[in-house]
């Protein structure tokens, strides 16, 4: 089989593609690193070693922490963790029984930060332990949330969200029997995949209407307009996103690249060598 040389007027064209190529390659490979599971903050802080007993005295927790807590078969146990646009939401609750006791059936449910509770895609939300069982483990894999979402929705969107974790089948035999409890969230980053055109004002953090309000009467007088939530205190590491970037940009700019280039050598290709050297002009 005969290989043919490269025209020398397709030389040029061929390696503007080949620079091109290169430099969208390692543009989009952040974006592409965004899309594998990373937890928004590192494990090495100390963890709570406490529960709330309901949504304003939920206990705080970061991403990628296991939180503990010591409680009694039949208490409602409450934790609250912080979700970006992008993210997908993975909590895991272990609870270990006591040597002694009945068939119990644990749940833990998520609710946003309207206080709707939001639902699985997957996971293990309901679980019943034998009797005799030493430990009970729970999985809840959230929906996508979303930077923007209808007023009638129910989407996911970004915030404080509350877990509670509690009994919901439990003999009278084995009521205020002592459990220990574990708890971690962690967050897969979609990206671009589930970015949306539009934002929320403000994320649905607890205190944050009360804030702004303030912040404004005390802008008007000092020029201070920063805006912070005084009733919950978490956050992602590198704050809230605006919800306009996502790495669907990315994308986006390297289709057109990649037209724009193959117009041009569709041109070159097709546009010929001009008029030959045997024609005389005017003809």
């Amino acid at each position: 089989m005969r290989i043919h040389p490269i025209p020398s007027r397709l030389k040029p064209i061929t390696r503007v593609l080949s620079a091109s190529l290169l430099m969208l390659g390692l543009a989009a490979t952040p974006a592409v690193a965004d899309s594998s599971p990373s937890p928004s903050a590192s494990g090495d802080g100390a963890a709570p070693a406490a529960a709330g007993t309901s949504f304003r005295t939920a206990t705080e927790i970061e991403q990628g922490q296991t939180a503990t807590a010591n409680g009694s078969a039949g208490d409602y146990l409450y934790w609250s963790f912080p979700a970006d646009a992008g993210q997908r939401p993975t909590v895991k609750a272990t609870v270990k029984l006591p040597g002694t006791h009945a068939a119990e059936t644990w749940q833990v449910d998520v609710y946003d930060g309207l206080r709707r509770r939001q639902s699985c895609q997957y996971g293990a939300q309901t679980r019943t332990a034998a009797a005799g069982a030493a430990s009970v483990e729970l999985t809840c894999v959230l929906r996508t949330v979303r930077a923007w979402s209808e007023q009638w929705a129910n989407d996911p969107l970004p915030g404080t969200y509350y877990v509670r974790l509690t009994v919901v089948g439990l003999t009278t035999g084995d009521l205020g029997l002592p459990v220990d409890t574990e708890l971690r969230v962690d967050s897969k980053n979609i990206g671009g995949a589930a970015a949306v055109d539009g934002s929320l004002a403000e994320p649905l953090v607890p205190g944050i209407a009360v804030r702004s309000e303030a912040s404004e009467a005390k802008g008007s007088e000092s020029g201070d307009s920063s805006d912070s939530a005084v009733l919950s205190s978490i956050e992602p590491d590198d704050g809230w996103s605006s919800g306009w970037w996502s790495d669907r940009w990315v994308w986006t700019a390297v289709g057109g690249v990649l037209a724009a280039l193959a117009g041009i050598g569709g041109y070159a290709l097709t546009r010929g060598s001009g008029r030959p050297s045997r024609v005389p002009p005017g003809t």
